[in-house]
């Protein structure tokens, strides 16, 4: 906890680096943060225990389940106030400890949409050097917002892409030298998705993406339900499997005419070493059969440090590079020169 209270101060959560500190003491001390996570000490960092947390408690908050909570998360109209924020936290968790311990063993679903900043760039980068419609394949799609990355604006210095009427818009978001001519448009000839736990959009889904959020950070759920405003009008399939599996069935035969990208972001994490495995030897049997009329792609968000990395490696050839770099929620957006 007190590991991503660090975190959270750093990505602009004041609220939740102080809620944080709190609930490590508390834990500490025996109290009823110890009593809602009793049997998950063993839990590995990986899986994000104190997220799965706050998101459970966060939940109630957005319900109308706990008021006095409400009242203080700005996320539902509340004030901020950090000073009264813990007796409303440390009450509500104390209120709802059964709920609670049933609650934590969800996983983590953002859904982050504002990672899109940085794959729109990816994708029109491929788009470009492939001269052919995509094929997007996303593991870990959660409820698949970020497959429909091209129903949404984005201004940043020069660079402009999509819609300008669109309910998402992202601006001003990459720093130092800007990437290189990209196509004013692209065609996506498929978007599918696989997740182990999928979000369906129905209100318990919306529910649940919008509790995962920070309750301070109003920018990031404003973008959420734009995008949940979109979703209806591009419809898309995600399907409940693990990603080696369903990548093996996806992948089976080169696709032609379109260059197939399988993308990722902020999920090999979550993802059993076993599975991980797996998944990349797919994606290379695949690669080996790809050919220049049927192109495969591997575009990747994943943690490098203070800044995740966007990395890409292309079939026929097999070869690596790093594209940029981007934070965890989507911003600030670096793009590597090469």
């Amino acid at each position: 906890m007190r590991w991503q209270a660090e975190w959270c101060d750093k990505l602009g959560s004041p609220l939740y680096g102080s809620l944080l500190r709190h609930a490590a003491h508390d834990a500490e001390r025996g109290g009823p943060v110890a009593a809602a996570l009793a049997g998950r000490e063993g839990d590995p960092l990986e899986s994000m225990l104190q997220l799965r947390f706050m998101g459970a408690v966060h939940r109630l908050a957005l319900a109308g389940r706990a008021p006095a909570l409400a009242r203080i998360y700005p996320s539902c109209g509340g004030s901020g106030d950090l000073r009264a924020a813990w007796p409303a936290f440390r009450a509500t968790v104390e209120e709802h400890l059964d709920e609670l311990r049933s609650l934590v063993m969800r996983p983590v679903q953002t859904n982050e949409v504002g990672r899109s900043r940085a794959l729109a760039l990816g994708f029109l980068t491929l788009a470009s050097e492939a001269a052919l419609p995509l094929r997007l394949l996303e593991v870990g799609a959660s409820a698949g917002l970020n497959l429909r990355w091209d129903a949404y604006r984005y201004e940043s210095g020069e660079y402009e892409f999509g819609d300008p009427r669109s309910r998402v818009r992202f601006r001003d978001y990459i720093e130092g030298p800007p990437p290189p001519a990209l196509p004013a448009r692209v065609d996506v000839a498929e978007r599918a998705g696989c997740d182990e736990r999928p979000v369906y959009l129905d209100e318990d889904g919306q529910l649940t993406l919008r509790s995962y959020l920070w309750a301070d950070q109003l920018e990031r759920l404003r973008v959420l339900n734009g995008a949940l405003a979109l979703a209806p009008r591009l419809p898309v399939r995600i399907e409940r499997s693990g990603a080696a599996d369903w990548l093996g069935r996806r992948l089976a035969a080169p696709a032609e005419g379109v260059c197939t990208v399988v993308f990722h972001s902020i999920v090999m994490q979550y993802v059993e070493p076993a599975e991980r495995e797996r998944i990349t030897e797919v994606i290379a049997a695949a690669g080996a059969r790809a050919t220049p009329d049927a192109p495969l792609a591997r575009l990747a968000l994943e943690p490098g440090g203070e800044l995740a990395d966007l990395r890409v490696t292309v079939w026929p050839g097999g070869e690596e590079r790093l594209l940029g770099q981007a934070g965890y929620h989507g911003e600030p957006v670096r793009w590597t020169v090469e």
